[in-house]
């Protein structure tokens, strides 16, 4: 650890800015009894559209399973317990380029733990990694040793959650990895670990990009790279190749509307969203559902409060529309910019993208960990958080590995 500085240099001398942020003030969550009370009248006053005409999830969101969801929201769900489980944790708010940003910030007992940044993506939210904190930041108390332990930094996204709404265009993934740089900064660590999976990888891979000085290492439980340009080499290449696209043909036809909505009017979506928690609900649902390993049945695989804690957070923070907003802010398409910095990925076989290893290697040139594991989707902290913990200490693990014999050598 050090105090705060500003260590990357400037874009003139060829170096991506840092984004200093403010001096770290303590953030207490507790949303107002009339916020929980609107909420549950809104519930109550839902216009319900007509039933679906399939029997299943081909249309969208069932009508009766989502009315089922919507009922234990507006009787049963208790708000004021995710809220204690968060405060749980210490968390800061640290002024960035006119955005306050949030920040769970849990330091582990282990003073030599590595200083880890963990980014979620949409629509989840840092809410995904409360299960996974206690098992990170003190390995020997979760079945680790002390060399594994990590001091965690876990943002809000800007336009997300518990961190401030921008009111300027420009804060788009590339923004982010500088404003990153300088919240690890603020609270005073020079290198550190990054983590994400999507939109948390990009901004995990515009930092490996743009401050590779500053990182040990990253890893990624989504792989964005594409195939190869050309015709495939051999048999395998071609069967690769082919498997891509069906995935891709299916993803393209049935599950990226919301992203062209989100990309190309998302204030125009964000009155609906903003308006209705039946339609926020539904909104984040069908995604929970789709890409996840839960076997069309989001609510038996995550748990329903455990689903309505992170579409509440969306609801009571209002960020329906900022969230979508940074879609707009930030152009389509594959990563495949080559990355020196350590990296390690982890392939859950629900995931939206599942590239082979050696498409990977194009991209991550120092590629010195992958696995791919037999259980979870997208939401990989969320779905499976013994299985991130494991693949988190195994990638770091063998990043410590590579480091120390070439420093031998």
């Amino acid at each position: 650890m050090r105090a705060g500085g500003q260590t990357a240099a400037a874009v003139g001398e060829g170096r991506a800015p840092v984004l200093p942020g403010g001096e770290p003030r303590p953030f207490h969550l507790r949303v107002d009894d009339i916020a929980l009370a609107d909420l549950r009248a809104r519930l109550a006053n839902t216009r319900w559209p007509d039933a679906e005409t399939v029997a299943d999830w081909s249309q969208g969101v069932p009508l009766a399973y989502h009315q089922s969801v919507c009922r234990h929201w507006q009787h049963e769900y208790d708000w004021r317990a995710c809220e204690e489980r968060i405060n749980r944790h210490p968390q800061v708010l640290v002024d960035i380029d006119g955005v306050p940003i949030h920040v769970l910030h849990v330091r582990s007992p282990h003073d030599d733990a590595t200083p880890l940044l963990l980014t979620h993506g949409w629509p989840g939210s840092v809410l995904e990694f409360l299960d996974v904190i206690d098992p990170l930041v003190d390995p020997v108390a979760h079945g680790g040793e002390s060399s594994d332990a990590f001091h965690l930094v876990i943002p809000s996204l800007p336009g997300f959650g518990l961190s401030g709404r921008p009111t300027v265009t420009g804060w788009n993934r590339e923004r982010v990895a500088d404003a990153w740089v300088g919240l690890m900064d603020a609270l005073g660590y020079d290198r550190f670990a990054a983590q994400g999976g999507d939109w948390g990888a990009s901004v995990t891979n515009q930092l490996a990009l743009r401050h590779p000085e500053r990182l040990v290492g990253i890893h990624l439980n989504l792989v964005t790279v594409g195939p190869p340009p050309g015709e495939p080499a051999t048999a395998e290449d071609a069967a690769d190749l082919a498997a891509w696209q069906r995935v891709d043909e299916h993803h393209s036809r049935w599950e990226v509307g919301y992203m062209h909505q989100q990309r190309t009017r998302p204030q125009t979506l964000g009155y609906g969203l903003t308006d209705s928690p039946a339609g926020q609900c539904a909104w984040i649902l069908e995604k929970f559902r789709s890409w996840s390993d839960c076997g069309d049945d989001p609510v038996a695989g995550f748990g329903i409060d455990r689903l309505l804690d992170n579409i509440s957070l969306y609801w009571l923070t209002g960020t329906a529309t900022s969230s979508a907003r940074f879609y707009w802010e930030c152009q389509p398409g594959g990563f495949t910019t080559p990355v020196d910095v350590p990296a390690g990925a982890t392939v859950f076989p629900k995931e939206i993208r599942r590239p082979p290893r050696k498409w990977a290697e194009r991209v991550y040139r120092d590629l010195v960990y992958w696995n791919e594991v037999d259980r979870g989707g997208h939401f990989a902290a969320f779905e499976q958080p013994g299985t991130f913990v494991d693949e988190l200490r195994a990638c770091f693990r063998r990043i410590r590995e590579k480091r120390t014999s070439s420093h031998e050598s």
